[in-house]
């Protein structure tokens, strides 16, 4: 707590309890005066996962978006500094507190009724589709500094989150998939590159990362967003919804409601399904212990997956 405090001076507020810590430590501050009832997120960066050009980038998109009107966490300034940098080189940002609940929760079945969750997928669809509109009329500053979410970021040589058919766990089957799982999405990126161009996008709308708020949706955590394809954040959504008893509703809802808005090609919202699936092998990698089960559990998930997506 000690970190958060000297952090929350920044801002002239104080933390008051820690939310989450996965690739930040994000604590509820109190502050003074201001919008969100005197409440903000403050943010510990996780040291050496993100540069302070991509993070200064990162939050500079948050702003422009809600500039543009959509349901997203401004940035807030320690005067004159959206990032500030803490005693032991820790980076600190705040944004605005954000209303209502996450969606759900990893490998937690999600709440309510299969037709109530294909209708919020609707409604996130829509969502996701104004988002992506608005990031198109965007005039990227020139100091604008991502993670790449494309072909190579994906599929290469060396992708963001690892070399996912790599991964230490995998059976001699299970390393074949992936790397047959590899050189098909690959093929199917360049292909899909071809008319479809890249753009920031948020990379990780995971259920956690989706505020419900009685019928209003927000999205929060933009910590891996970076130059991807419009449809990997609809991929992202749908990995998480592969064992859900529902899972075809959620999905047809998911493109349903993007496509009232925007065009989409179902069968590459399935290939960006596997995309995420695989990535989030690699991310394991460097970021759990050898017998967290939840190794096994994203390896399975994979292995499922593509054999679905290649069939």
């Amino acid at each position: 707590m000690r970190l958060a405090e000297e952090a929350a001076l920044h801002w002239g507020g104080r933390p008051v309890a820690l939310i989450v810590e996965r690739e930040n430590a994000v604590y509820r501050m109190a502050v003074p005066g201001g919008g969100g009832g005197g409440v903000a997120a403050l943010r510990l960066h996780r040291m050496g996962y993100q540069t302070a050009a991509a993070i200064r980038s990162e939050l500079w998109f948050c702003g422009a978006l809600a500039d543009a009107g959509l349901p997203v966490p401004r940035p807030l300034l320690a005067g004159d500094q959206a990032l500030v940098t803490l005693s032991n080189g820790r980076f600190a940002s705040a944004v605005e507190w954000l209303g209502g609940a996450p969606l759900g929760a990893a490998g937690v079945p999600l709440a309510g009724s299969v037709a109530r969750q294909a209708e919020q997928h609707f409604a996130l669809g829509q969502m996701l589709a104004r988002v992506h509109t608005a990031t198109e009329s965007l005039t990227l500053p020139d100091h604008f500094a991502r993670p790449a979410w494309d072909v190579d970021g994906l599929t290469g040589d060396a992708p963001f989150w690892g070399r996912f058919w790599e991964h230490p766990a995998l059976t001699d089957a299970e390393a074949g998939v992936m790397r047959d799982a590899r050189g098909f999405l690959r093929t199917a990126l360049q292909d899909h590159a071809r008319t479809a161009p890249l753009m920031p996008v948020h990379a990780d709308v995971l259920r956690e990362n989706i505020l419900v708020d009685g019928s209003d949706l927000s999205l929060i955590d933009f910590d891996d967003c970076g130059m991807g394809f419009a449809l990997y954040d609809l991929g992202t959504v749908l990995s998480q919804n592969l064992y859900e008893p529902g899972v075809a509703d959620l999905r047809a809802g998911l493109i349903a409601g993007y496509g009232s808005l925007r065009g989409v090609e179902a069968r590459m919202v399935d290939v960006f399904t596997l995309a995420r699936t695989l990535a989030s092998v690699g991310w394991t990698m460097p970021r759990l212990a050898a017998d967290d089960p939840i190794m096994r559990s994203h390896i399975a998930r994979a292995v499922m997956c593509a054999r679905a997506v290649m069939e």
